[in-house]
């Protein structure tokens, strides 16, 4: 990744009185949604009702693709006009309303396809219906009442259609509260059981899981019998932006729609994003850089719509200046790191242009639910997110190690480098039976981090080699971390164990690997139990780095490492278990850059003995660093006195000044402090 670079559009002078750390002020949040609107122009239809941006299109066409891209730049209009109290010298929500009418007028040139059961088109429904609620006296009350007639009657088109089981059920929600808060609806029926839905799929500490459990047949993992009528599918075990930009966002969107009706609802939800936002701040770094993880991350800063709703519902534990100082710092990340583009246009990607890391639902226009992190500009100018001086993130002030125990994440960020580091022991992405085989590399990883994204292009991503612990067949087939399952989440340390699958599934059921991640200062430690099959090869992955250009590399015995141009470093050591140590190199594999590299180990099992059992177990240790400290060797310095012991199927790990541990991996309670306590 390049340094960062000013943006290519004209933005007002920074304030660094008021904003110490980013310089931004809300001038710069309305110069940044005036550009984006701007140059969406171009790419409107004749009529303006559809909006394609250049890009592949998605899996709906290009007809669902083009008013993706209205409906949602019409949220970033409808944003942007309700945060100036209707002014618009500009002259942008007159050709959206025409926009409006075009599509809602069946039959005509630039008609909306119509909605039908688990459609896109339910989805951006939802956009356009919030849209039309925020900027309702400057815009649905200023509507010609035919175009209102037949908006009302295209909107309707959601209610009583089937939706996708997940986030998808509160689209259809919103849509009907705007419908029944015009007066063309009726039955409360349908939204009260969507909300009713969404809350059974809530979890604690402000997560919700993306879906219910599904029912079908599966394959166990504890013992591989195939079991009829039930399933390991559970979608409670993904979790991922949507609770920022979908769950929190639309029940407290919908609340404010319905008005004093919601009341005992919108208590809850605040109470909920209010515990969300409290562990949620911790996920970004010191340059505002979310942690790049998940599903739909070609939505950037849309992350930040609960940092602003928090600030809107009084459901916030962070004071105004750090409201502002955590949204402004991750909107201009993007910006200096070319999003919006030359052209002013958010591609499909993070920084620039990057298929490989979108989903196939996702159009060219998808980029602009982006637009949700505006909601900021609904607070007026003089309110405190606006007025108080900027203050200092958590990653700022002192280092950090978080348990976030309903997800399944161990947060680990250092103060040095401003770096954030999810360790991931509970979340993944699964389908619905009968598909079997998937590990989304967005889900799938032992670690994420705010700096680097996983290997997810071609064949780099096939290889499933970064983060991650993989048992290899003679014959190259590579294993999957599918299912994970959580062992135990603290503020130390994290522990999961999964059941490795191969795509000729010819690994045998006794398969298994058990993982504990412990940190030590700027290092995680990662110990593995593995059983294997007999001559595969066992091999791990650290984090891996992408830039512009080729990346400096280094072996030495069984560490490898990986260097950015900026000092950026990734460390992989090997420290039991482990024969040899090696970088993979790729090529447009990666959304930080053109070029990146991974450092790994790999060790290969026992020789096959017929008078053994289907599986050998073994233990294999390893160090994982990843620092932006500088080219300085100490800060490549193994914690002092490091020392690991392994006896058997456990290891005893001490570093000085941090407890010594007692790993057992595979065990109900894999990690225990000795009773010597702390190292000398």
């Amino acid at each position: 990744m390049p340094p960062p670079a000013a943006p290519g559009f004209p933005l007002p002078p920074e304030d660094r009185r008021l904003s110490p750390h980013t310089g931004w002020s809300r001038a710069h949040w309305e110069s940044v949604a005036d550009h984006l609107l701007d140059a969406l122009l171009p790419f409107a239809g004749p009529a303006g009702a559809s909006v394609r941006p250049p890009g592949p299109p998605s899996w709906s066409g290009p007809e669902v693709d083009g008013l993706e891209g209205f409906a949602r730049g019409f949220l970033l209009l409808a944003l942007r006009l309700a945060g100036a109290g209707g002014a618009d010298p500009a002259g942008r929500a007159e050709r959206w309303a025409l926009g409006l009418a075009a599509g809602a007028r069946r039959g005509g040139p630039g008609a909306w396809p119509e909605i039908t059961d688990c459609s896109q088109q339910i989805v951006e429904a939802a956009s356009i219906a919030v849209g039309l609620h925020l900027s309702r006296p400057w815009l649905w009350d200023r509507l010609p009442g035919p175009t209102r007639c037949r908006l009302a009657d295209w909107l309707s088109g959601t209610v009583g259609r089937r939706t996708r089981d997940n986030n998808h059920v509160l689209f259809q929600v919103v849509v009907a509260e705007f419908l029944h808060s015009v007066g063309a609806l009726d039955s409360r029926a349908g939204i009260d059981a969507g909300l009713d839905r969404v809350d059974a799929w809530y979890r604690g500490d402000g997560w919700y899981q993306d879906g219910p459990v599904r029912r079908g047949d599966y394959r166990d993992d504890a013992d591989g019998t195939v079991h009829q009528g039930r399933s390991t599918y559970d979608a409670g075990e993904r979790f991922d932006y949507y609770n920022a930009w979908g769950f929190h966002y639309y029940t407290l969107l919908w609340a404010r729609m319905a008005g004093p009706r919601a009341d005992a609802r919108a208590a809850v939800y605040r109470h909920r994003l209010h515990a969300y936002l409290a562990q949620y701040v911790r996920l970004f770094g010191a340059d505002g850089a979310p942690v790049h993880h998940g599903r739909s991350l070609s939505y950037r800063f849309a992350c930040l719509a609960p940092v602003w709703l928090g600030a809107q519902e009084d459901a916030t534990p962070l004071p105004p200046g750090l409201t502002r100082r955590l949204a402004s710092a991750t909107l201009r990340h993007f910006v200096r790191n070319g999003a919006p583009d030359d052209r002013g246009l958010l591609p499909l990607g993070w920084y620039g242009a990057f298929r490989p890391s979108a989903q196939a639902y996702s159009g060219p226009g998808a980029p602009y639910a982006a637009g949700k992190g505006f909601l900021g500009l609904l607070l007026p100018p003089e309110h405190p997110v606006w007025t108080a001086p900027e203050e200092a993130l958590p990653v700022e002030r002192a280092d950090y190690t978080t348990a976030l125990p309903v997800p399944g994440f161990l947060v680990h960020g250092t103060r040095a480098d401003g770096l954030v580091r999810l360790l991931n022991h509970g979340s993944h992405y699964l389908t619905a039976p009968p598909s079997t085989r998937r590990d989304d590399p967005h889900y799938a990883k032992l670690a994420y981090s705010t700096r680097t994204g996983p290997e997810v292009g071609g064949a780099a991503g096939e290889q499933r080699l970064d983060n991650h612990i993989a048992l290899v067949s003679p014959a190259g087939q590579v294993s999957r971390r599918e299912r994970i399952h959580r062992v135990v989440v603290t503020d130390r340390y994290a522990a999961s164990w999964h059941r490795p699958r191969t795509d000729d599934d010819a690994l045998p059921p006794e398969c298994r690997i058990d993982s504990v991640s412990v940190v030590l200062g700027a290092w995680e430690v990662r110990v593995h139990r593995v059983a294997a099959p007999a001559g595969h090869t066992v091999r791990e992955g650290g984090h891996p780095l992408a830039d512009r250009e080729p990346l400096a590399t280094g072996i030495t015995g069984t560490r490898a490492a990986v260097r950015r141009g900026d000092g950026l470093l990734s460390v992989l050591l090997g420290l039991h278990g482990w024969t040899g140590a090696h970088v993979r190199h790729g090529y447009g594999a990666n959304a930080f850059g053109t070029h990146s590299a991974v450092p790994y180990c790999s060790a290969v099992t026992a020789a096959p003995d017929p008078t053994a059992g289907p599986v050998r177990e073994s233990i294999h240790v390893s160090a994982v660093l990843l620092t932006a400290r500088g080219p300085d060797p100490a800060h490549e310095a193994l914690p002092q006195g490091l020392t690991v012991t392994v006896e058997g199927l456990g290891v005893r790990l001490a570093a000085r000044g941090h407890p010594t541990w007692l790993i057992r991996p595979g065990t109900p309670d894999p990690v225990r402090g000795c009773p010597d306590g702390v190292s000398a």
